[in-house]
């Protein structure tokens, strides 16, 4: 019950902001399209109608379609499934194994956090597209790979910050209590640590999520994504660039569908990071 009291709290605070009210709206909207994409199409995405290329919106077709007669609404909704799921495979296997990693580096020997950090240096060092695109060129365009390439870059960022947190946590009076009481590391961790560590993580969670749709669409877009006839924002961006001179539609409506998103996730992570924390009130000083 306290928690659900926290958690309306803290959701209170987001949608108390103007930035996090509209980051909202457009989470729920675009990840709402996501799981309802099935239901709320009103054409199959991959469906070709040669004969109304470039055609205009319409009631057939609310948005137009494409250069080979698709439908752009229901690809447009498809692509909003691949972009969530994509980011929520890869960011949730990053905050597993950053934060089991982080709490390792804090709690193990001096050898094993060195090691620990260095891979994580390693990882930092190689940009994620640059990896991604080295990756892809030797095994091949795959939307798993594509995940599984940025959830490992996404490792340190929040195995750095899960560090730093065990760290403070490391010796509070709580912990020390635990341990005399001869409580396991495994229950002190589930039960102490990982509730006090949470909330940053989130929030850093939260924010990366525009990172990952960004990284995807470009990736699909110079073809070392997700494959065709799959709807991606990043292929129908391309497609509609390939076939500007035809018809602006297509690319104008992609790229608003992608820049809109990142826009509402960066919002929300934003209020969110403030809710969370309030001295991080950028506009309270």
């Amino acid at each position: 019950m306290t928690g659900f009291i926290a958690i309306r709290r803290t959701f209170g605070r987001i949608v108390s902001t103007l930035g996090g009210a509209v980051g909202t709206v457009i989470i729920v909207v675009v990840v709402g399209a996501a799981i309802l994409a099935p239901l709320i199409v009103t054409h199959d995405p991959d469906a070709l109608d040669i004969l109304n290329r470039f055609s205009g919106p319409s009631a057939a077709h609310w948005l137009g379609t494409d250069h080979l007669g698709r439908d752009l609404y229901s690809r447009l909704v498809f692509g909003a499934q691949v972009a969530m799921l994509v980011a929520l495979i890869a960011i949730s296997s990053a905050l597993v194994l950053g934060t089991l990693l982080g709490i390792l580096a804090a709690t193990l020997s001096t050898r094993w956090e060195r090691v620990i950090l260095i891979v994580f240096d390693i990882i930092s060092s190689f940009p994620s597209l640059v990896l991604a695109l080295a990756v892809v060129a030797v095994f091949g365009p795959s939307t798993a790979l594509v995940t599984a390439i940025v959830a490992v870059t996404l490792v340190p960022h929040f195995g750095r910050v899960a560090r730093a947190q065990m760290l403070t946590l490391r010796n509070a009076p709580f912990m020390e209590a635990e341990r005399l009481l001869g409580t396991s590391a495994t229950r002190i961790v589930l039960s102490h640590v990982l509730p006090n560590i949470a909330g940053p993580l989130v929030v850093l969670a939260s924010i990366d999520i525009p990172v990952v749709i960004t990284i995807e669409a470009g990736l699909s877009f110079i073809g070392l994504g997700v494959r065709p006839p799959l709807a991606s924002w990043g292929t129908l961006i391309y497609d509609g660039y390939a076939y500007l001179s035809d018809s602006k539609i297509p690319v104008i409506v992609a790229s608003a569908a992608l820049a809109v998103a990142t826009l509402g996730f960066t919002l929300f992570g934003e209020a969110l990071r403030d809710a969370v924390d309030p001295r991080l009130d950028r506009g309270g000083h």
